[in-house]
């Protein structure tokens, strides 16, 4: 077979497809449409399309471009696509924005202002606006250490609160919930994202992290420290991201560390991840300490995978 049967047998499906597509469309109705794929001729594969128009006064009607089908776009054959936004879209605005790493706030979102837990609330606000103003005082070209949440209420609103009352942008990665879950407004509008997918959602979270400060929450937090302290204790990103428990009565009540490594499940170096903080004062100069200020030629500085030697 010759470069151009090769090029027809692969293209014939397509346009096979096309008419299929066209054929079902409205503009249609009222009119024959008929199509064939001939067998090989012996020189070269051909696609007939033969349309008979029983009325003068039908027209072509353009279709829609494939990227602005909304049904399409929507469906099952369509996923990867929509994967793929998640990435490019947040990526894209990143860029856009000049931000280069993250300090991200975990928590939950049913923690309010005013509530039975209401100092987790104030302290999660001081300790962003803290983070935000060093952050700000330090001489980059790029943004560093911006404070970035779930987009949610709650201790995600108290960060956001935190970051804006000290003049600094603020991301929100809100993710589509059925409850609970909607942006607060102290979020900066170009750096508001909507999530579908909850693995895309942790892509950006880990990925441009420096440090990750996790106050007490319910499922979706303890998801979201472990899933951080696995990829900090197998070494899966290629730079180190600092992990603060804040509130250190909840989380060792909750959580028996010491269980773990006595059975064998963690080793007495894995609890060398984190560090307790009950204090923004404490928190924060504990992060001043260990993250690294100096620059670093891209932004977003976007951690990369690490694969084993082969």
């Amino acid at each position: 077979m010759n470069e151009k049967e090769a090029s027809a047998n692969s293209w014939a499906p397509i346009l096979l497809f096309t008419c299929q597509y066209v054929q079902s469309m409205s503009y249609l109705q009222g009119s024959s449409f008929t199509h064939s794929l001939l067998s090989d001729l012996g020189t070269s594969q051909q696609l007939t399309i033969h349309f008979d128009m029983q009325e003068s006064n039908h027209k072509p009607v353009t279709p829609k471009l494939s990227y602005q089908d909304h049904d399409f776009l929507s469906g099952d054959d369509a996923r990867p696509v929509r994967i793929l936004s998640e990435y490019l879209a947040p990526l894209s605005a990143f860029k856009k924005n000049s931000v280069h790493d993250t300090i991200v706030f975990f928590g939950s979102a049913r923690q309010k202002e005013d509530g039975a837990f209401s100092k987790y609330y104030r302290d999660a606000r001081e300790l962003a606006r803290l983070i935000t103003a060093w952050s700000l005082s330090l001489s980059n070209e790029d943004d560093r250490f911006i404070i970035c949440t779930g987009g949610g209420g709650g201790l995600m609103e108290a960060a956001n609160r935190g970051a804006a009352d000290a003049g600094g942008r603020t991301i929100g990665l809100n993710i589509g919930l059925p409850h609970e879950q909607r942006p607060n407004p102290y979020i900066t509008p170009e750096l508001n994202f909507e999530f579908h997918y909850f693995f895309m959602r942790k892509l950006w979270f880990a990925h441009l992290a420096r440090a990750i400060v996790i106050f007490p929450g319910g499922f979706g937090t303890l998801d979201e420290l472990f899933e951080i302290l696995t990829l900090a204790q197998t070494g899966k990103l290629n730079r180190k991201i600092q992990v603060v428990l804040y509130g250190t009565d909840f989380w060792k009540e909750i959580i028996n560390f010491d269980a773990l490594e006595r059975y064998g499940m963690i080793k007495s170096e894995d609890k060398d991840l984190f560090r307790f903080a009950d204090t923004p004062a404490f928190a924060f100069e504990w992060l001043q300490g260990v993250l690294p200020t100096g620059g670093e030629p891209n932004a977003p500085a976007f951690a990369k995978s690490v694969s084993p030697a082969i």
